[in-house]
C-alpha cells in the first residue's frame, strides 16, 4: 500500500463512505503479503519512502515475476530488480511491462515516467566501472533523480575530471566509483562541498584483492564527507543518493 492509497483509505473513513471494520480488515492484509517463497513488503514506501526492490541473484524468473505482480497489484511502480542476468530477463519478458539493462544487471519492472529533481552525479574512475555507475544511476533515476554521468575521470588522467569542476559543483551528492588503488573519491572529495558516496569495484589485477584494495582506500581517504558503500554497491550508492538528493528539497 502507497502513501497516497493509505491517505485516501483514512479519508474514506473520515467520511463515513468506509467502515472501520472494513478499513481494518484492508489494514490487516497491507503491511505484507505472505507468497511462500517470499513475504513481499507493501508498506516499504510508507515507511522509507520507496518500495521494495528485488535482488535478483538467486532467485528463479518465477519467483521475480511473482513478487513484482503482488507489489504491482497494490499500485507500486518503477520497480527496481538488481542483478538479474538476462536469461532471467528473457523468461519474463511479455510477462509485464519491463525495462532491462544488461550492463548493470538491473531492471525496473512497471516502469513509469516520474519528475526528476536535484542533481546527482556518478562518477568513474575508468570505462571498466561503468556497470557499477550505471547500477547507481538508473537506480537514483527510478527513485526520482536527475543523474549527470561523468565517466572515465580518474586520477591517471586528472585533467579529465577538473575540465568538469563546474559541473561537481552543482551536485547535491556525487558517486565516485573506482577501482584499482581507488583514489578518486578523495580527489572529488576535495573538490566539492557536498556529500560523495564512495563505491570501491573489483577492477583492477590480481594485487587489487578483488576490490579489497580500493575499499581500504576509500575508507582511509583523507577528504572530509566522504561514505563508502561495500565492494560493487551500485545499487546501495544510488538508494543513498537519492534520498540524500531528495532530502534538500529543491526544484528540479
Amino acid at each position: 500500500m502507497e502513501e497516497r492509497e493509505l491517505e485516501h483509505l483514512l479519508r474514506q473513513v473520515q467520511e463515513g463512505s468506509v467502515g472501520v471494520e472494513e478499513a481494518m480488515a484492508h489494514l490487516r492484509t497491507a503491511p505484507f503479503e505472505d507468497l511462500g517463497y517470499a513475504r513481499v513488503d507493501h508498506h516499504r514506501a510508507i515507511r522509507q519512502g520507496a518500495g521494495e526492490v528485488l535482488f535478483g541473484q538467486g532467485k528463479t524468473a518465477e519467483q521475480i515475476g511473482g513478487i513484482v505482480e503482488a507489489l504491482a497489484a497494490k499500485g507500486a511502480y518503477n520497480i527496481l530488480i538488481t542483478r538479474m542476468n538476462e536469461e532471467k530477463a528473457a523468461a519474463l519478458e511479455g510477462r509485464f511491462p519491463m525495462r532491462y539493462d544488461p550492463v548493470p544487471r538491473l531492471a525496473v519492472a512497471y516502469p513509469r515516467e516520474i519528475p526528476l529533481v536535484g542533481s546527482v552525479v556518478v562518477a568513474s574512475g575508468g570505462t571498466s566501472d561503468i556497470p557499477v555507475c550505471e547500477e547507481a544511476a538508473q537506480t537514483a533515476e527510478a527513485l526520482g533523480s536527475q543523474v549527470i554521468r561523468l565517466y572515465d575521470v580518474g586520477v591517471a588522467g586528472l585533467h579529465r575530471l577538473l575540465s568538469k569542476v563546474d559541473t561537481l559543483a552543482r551536485a547535491r551528492v556525487v558517486i565516485a566509483v573506482a577501482g584499482m588503488e581507488g583514489a578518486l573519491a578523495s580527489v572529488v572529495g576535495g573538490l566539492v562541498d557536498c556529500p560523495v558516496i564512495a563505491v570501491p569495484t573489483s577492477v583492477g589485477y590480481g594485487a587489487n584483492f578483488g576490490g579489497l584494495s580500493a575499499l581500504l582506500s576509500m575508507l582511509n581517504g583523507c577528504a572530509s564527507g566522504v561514505s563508502v558503500v561495500n565492494i560493487d554497491n551500485g545499487f546501495g550508492a544510488g538508494f543513498l543518493a537519492n534520498r540524500i538528493n531528495q532530502m534538500k528539497g529543491v526544484e528540479a
